[in-house]
């Protein structure tokens, strides 16, 4: 419904001079005045304490301790200094060896909530998982910025928009830092693709640093106070983060006032002085290169001073005695394993981060006594998928699948019942059958090994194998010639392989051929009769590619080439099925005599993970099961699990339901159930746009390096995710900020008015948000502003401020929102400086960017902001 809101009168404000920091302060504050509050603030005999144990240690100590021991801080016992102990895992806790912890939503999940005190909830809840564990810091949040679907780690951070990145991170830091718990946040800056990711060169202009990549790491430390950053990989604008003093030193630490622990990502630190000099507190996850053989002589001969070693333990000493490390045991006996509290946010993180995307002909909520059989399908149906792969895989004591989720919550009123809908990748790779040659060749497929990266020259050996799956080098699966684990020398590591075949099409159809790999530990290249069909041999553009290739009846040729990177990992899969094949009988079948359909779509850990990008499109076979269940029944409804937006384009307009619940944690079954039966009304409002097609992106084009370079060029600047797309006149399929309810909202009465009298430059904006609707419901509030300038390109709209608002039927809310001066403000690259163009900026609020009721003017004068 489109409303029209109170128009503010333009006029003049008396503005006092203010500082950046107290200006992002002021927004930031304002809705975290229950949580916002750093650790403790070193006192005189604090600073004392760690001033004594600096000059007690050796040079040599001093040395050691700035290079890691795994996941921890070395332990000096001489100086009873104990070791600081660390865990992966942002939506849960990884430590004890994959000791299993309370798992939540993961972040881009945790962000479609737009639920601050959520976040600080969750934050608090892994702040005492990692307490009763022992753990110093918890290696996260991740806050880079969601630019194009294929990043396989978007799932662990907090969507495209720079404001609402730094709003839940800050309440997720500032939960988890009270329980005596540092975060970490990562990975500072321009880490938004996996690929290529320890040698990709982020070129971004300082303008878009300033404006989209930076301002959560700013939010983390300047009102969070954070107690560690991670630098990224990645180089940024032609030197690796761990060696640039433009961002480790001159902004973290001058700039912004950083005063904790700036540590590395594992294993991405590449020279030891450059990283010394640059601005690293601490490699991890040893010290690999910041260590005595490379910096003692450095420090002799002057290159290194000693103060700058000191002010790296300083750093860390000071920060362990800031959270109480030095004067406590960490781990704390009191606190359960097993919190109710956790629990209760984990669900709460699954019920609000589910974003309702299609609703046709009002087919959700599903009603229960309509209901007698449901048939839930597809590879994500079961078991539970928490979060994706990588660092962020944390292990929950159970994780709900939906299959279970809606049999405990239907219980014996209705049939549920089950089939994976199409095959596993391992299956698929072990069903496929290939012959040695063209004609009169013998089952299985030739392999070669080899020692160098061309897979030139003779081999070092020669097998053959029954099928193209094997999980690390030289160890074949069961279904293989058990031959070949002797055949290959693995203690020579004969890292290349080659596997060359026939596949003989029984009849011409559309094929599709699908691979699986193991992200950067291993990189893999297929061709079908000579031609080049998935290439990850320098890039790893997708941990599971996928493509249809129309084949005509006989045979064809196959080779796959894969080689190892790393000792560890190796896997790789192969596999062809016949399209009209994919989806087996008994899923046809089911489907077309249950009263509804569930089809659970989406990526699991080995085809969205760090170390190696995704697809678009969704994984091999789910776009024909979504058609086919769809042809058979008329009530399909879709939920995917993905960090990101997918591909739909081949079923988004045959299914009268769409559910995106990302990585919904260890209660995401149970959670989707209460949705999917109305005992929970869909909140979930989208973090990013989703694209309708790939190249509708506006950084798709920009998103691989130029060239052969490892340049990755951010040509579109500024114009991240929503901002690009209306820069670029092009309309998403869905946009930033969407999300459909089981109600109906109004917005009306939009006012604004200065801040408190003594109160740093200032609005409100005040409006009321009234449920229309017949049932309880939450409303996500957004304000966007629209800068008047001319003279320098502006997006036509920005997220400025927030609220989700819980309402009854009939009930309404009053809702004021905060603007600061750096809500109308852009940064100016020659100056140096956040500046405001003096105008009248425009003030819209609404539930989506494309559905904003409320209109107003304001007229701003040149405010200083710095």
């Amino acid at each position: 419904m489109s409303l029209k809101g109170s128009v503010m009168p333009k006029r003049r404000w008396n503005i006092a001079v203010y500082t950046l920091s107290s200006a992002l302060a002021f927004s930031f504050a304002a809705s975290f005045a229950l949580y916002a509050q750093a650790p403790h603030v070193l006192t005189p005999a604090d600073q004392q304490k760690v001033e004594s144990i600096l000059k007690r240690m050796t040079p040599e100590q001093k040395l050691d301790y700035i290079g890691g021991t795994g996941f921890a801080v070395r332990a000096i016992p001489e100086l009873k200094l104990p070791a600081l102990e660390m865990s992966d895992g942002p939506f849960g806790t990884r430590s004890n060896a994959g000791f299993p912890s309370t798992t939540y939503t993961a972040g881009i999940g945790l962000a479609a909530s737009w639920d601050r005190d959520l976040a600080a909830r969750v934050g608090g809840g892994i702040g005492r998982d990692a307490r009763a564990r022992g753990v110093d810091f918890m290696l996260g949040p991740g806050v880079n910025i969601y630019r194009d679907p294929r990043n396989s780690r978007n799932f662990e951070y907090f969507g495209e928009d720079p404001f609402l990145a730094g709003q839940i991170a800050t309440g997720y830091i500032v939960g988890m830092q009270k329980e005596g718990v540092s975060a970490t946040v990562k990975h500072f800056i321009g880490n938004n693709s996996e690929y290529l990711r320890h040698d990709s060169d982020s070129i971004i202009d300082e303008r878009a640093l300033r404006e989209i990549y930076l301002p959560a790491f700013e939010a983390a430390v300047k009102v969070a106070h954070v107690g560690a950053v991670m630098d990224s990989y990645n180089l940024i604008n032609g030197q690796h983060a761990t060696q640039s003093g433009i961002y480790n030193i001159d902004l973290l630490r001058k700039e912004w006032g950083f005063p904790g622990v700036l540590m590395s990502d594992w294993d991405a630190t590449y020279d030891g002085l450059a990283a010394a000099t640059g601005g690293l507190d601490l490699e991890m996850p040893t010290g690999k290169f910041m260590n005595r053989t490379t910096l003692a002589p450095a420090l002799a001969s002057g290159a290194l001073a000693q103060s700058v070693i000191d002010e790296k333990v300083r750093h860390i000493l000071s920060t362990a005695q800031s959270f109480g490390w030095l004067d406590r045991e960490q781990s704390d006996p009191s606190i359960s394993y097993v919190d109710a509290r956790n629990k209760a946010a984990a669900l709460d993180s699954a019920r609000e981060s589910a974003v309702l995307l299609k609703n046709t002909g009002a087919l959700l909520p599903l009603k229960r006594a309509q209901i007698k059989t449901i048939l839930v399908v597809g590879p994500d149906a079961y078991p539970g998928l928490p979060v994706g792969g990588g660092s962020a895989a944390v292990v929950p004591f159970r994780a709900v699948s939906p299959l279970e989720g809606l049999s405990e919550a239907l219980g014996s009123s209705a049939n549920v019942l089950y089939d994976p809908g199409i095959p596993s990748m391992r299956e698929l790779a072990t069903r496929t059958q290939f012959m040695t040659a063209a004609q009169g060749g013998k089952p299985g497929l030739t392999l070669e090994t080899f020692r160098t990266e061309e897979l030139s020259g003779a081999p070092a050996t020669t097998s053959v194998v029954a099928h193209i799956a094997t999980e690390g080098f030289g160890r074949q699966s069961l279904e293989d010639n058990p031959e070949v684990t002797a055949a290959i020398d693995v203690a020579t590591l004969h890292s290349f392989r080659r596997f060359t075949a026939y596949f003989n099409a029984p009849t011409a159809a559309r094929y599709i051929l699908a691979l699986q790999g193991a992200g950067e530990r291993s990189r893999n290249r297929a061709y079908v009769d000579g031609k080049l069909i998935f290439d990850n041999w320098e890039i790893v553009r997708a941990y599971e590619p996928q493509t249809t290739l129309q084949l005509p009846a006989g045979p064809h040729k196959i080779v796959v080439e894969d080689g190892q990177v790393r000792r560890s990992g190796g896997r790789l899969y192969f596999g062809i099925v016949a399209e009209d094949q994919v989806v087996n009988a008994r899923a046809r079948q089911l489907a077309s005599k249950a009263d509804v359909v569930l089809v659970a779509a989406g990526y699991q850990h080995a085809s969205e993970s760090e170390g190696g990008d995704r697809t678009f499109a969704l994984p091999f076979g789910q776009d024909a099961l979504i058609t086919t269940m769809a042809a058979a029944n008329p009530k399909t409804i879709v939920t995917v699990t993905s960090g990101g937006n997918v591909d739909s384009t081949a079923w988004i307009d045959r299914v009268p339901a769409l559910l995106e619940t990302w990585y919904a944690g260890q209660e995401g079954g149970k959670a989707l159930a209460e949705i999917l039966l109305g005992d929970v009304n869909p909140s979930g409002h989208l973090p990013i746009s989703m694209e309708r097609k790939s190249e509708d992106n506006p950084s798709s084009k920009f998103y691989y390096p130029e060239a052969k370079s490892n340049r990755v060029l951010y040509k579109d600047g500024i114009f991240v995710g929503y901002r690009g797309y209306e820069h670029n006149g092009v309309k998403p399929l869905f946009p930033f900020g969407f999300g459909l309810s089981y109600t109906t909202f109004q917005f009306s009465n939009l006012t604004l008015a200065p801040a408190a009298a003594g109160a740093p430059f200032g609005l409100n904006a005040s409006f009321d948000v009234t449920n229309t609707g017949p049932v309880k419901g939450a409303e996500v509030a957004q304000l966007y502003v629209t800068n008047p300038d001319t003279k320098v390109p502006h997006p036509a709209h920005e997220l400025k401020g927030f609220e989700r608002v819980e309402l009854a039927p009939g009930e309404t809310k009053h809702v004021t929102l905060p603007l600061d001066a750096r809500a109308f403000a852009y940064y100016d690259v020659t100056g140096k400086h956040w500046t405001v163009t003096p105008g009248s900026f425009g003030i819209s609020v609404g539930d989506s960017l494309e559905s904003l009721p409320l209109h107003t003017q304001v007229a701003i004068p040149n405010v200083p902001v710095d």
